[in-house]
């Protein structure tokens, strides 16, 4: 038995595509800017630590 799947229109194929393509790009933006955003918070937290104790 085969598989068979249902035939989409063009545009709506295409339209697919472009969605995916531009989630697939987005989520590679997030993960090249993850490491930046764990340090940036790392160095938050730190500078919050410093003024409790300090104040």
């Amino acid at each position: 038995m085969a598989w068979t799947t249902p035939r989409l229109d063009p545009e709506r194929s295409r339209r697919r595509l472009q969605i995916l393509a531009e989630l697939a790009g987005a989520r590679a933006v997030r993960q090249r800017d993850k490491p930046q955003r764990e340090h940036t918070e790392r160095l938050r937290q730190l500078i919050a630590t410093r003024r409790r104790v300090a104040g």
